[in-house]
């Protein structure tokens, strides 16, 4: 089963590659991927866009990461996409669904309640 990166990926790559959007962790890094003469600004997280391309990037990340949402919800189903991240966040080890809930609490079809439901499913079968 993919995972929510799968489905963005690719069209985050074409993005960050249009708009001259880079990674860099350390001044070392910046200077080795920098152009010249072009203004830049520190989106956070190690990325670094061009100046002209702010509110088009972070644009296009929320739509990219909308759409990616709707499409692993519609391959994988609601139930499918919450036992991925249960399972991923070891759940049924630590018994701690934080995790799991934190990176499902952007999808807006997804409740606690269906993250509780699947979670208590799993242990009464």
């Amino acid at each position: 089963m993919k995972y929510l990166s799968d489905y963005m990926e690719a069209k985050q790559n074409e993005l960050f590659q249009r708009t001259g959007t880079i990674f860099a962790f350390s001044e070392k890094q910046f200077e080795e991927q920098r152009k010249e003469n072009v203004k830049y600004v520190d989106m956070g997280a190690g990325m670094i866009t061009e100046k002209p391309f702010v509110e088009e990037v972070i644009n296009e990340l929320d739509k990219i990461h909308k759409e990616a949402m709707i499409q692993d919800i519609k391959e994988n189903g609601i139930q499918g996409v919450i036992q991925r991240e249960l399972e991923n966040y070891e759940t049924y080890y630590t018994n701690d669904l934080e995790p799991a809930m934190e990176a499902l609490e952007s999808y807006p079809e997804i409740t606690q309640d269906d993250i509780i439901n699947v979670y208590q499913r799993k242990w009464n079968n």
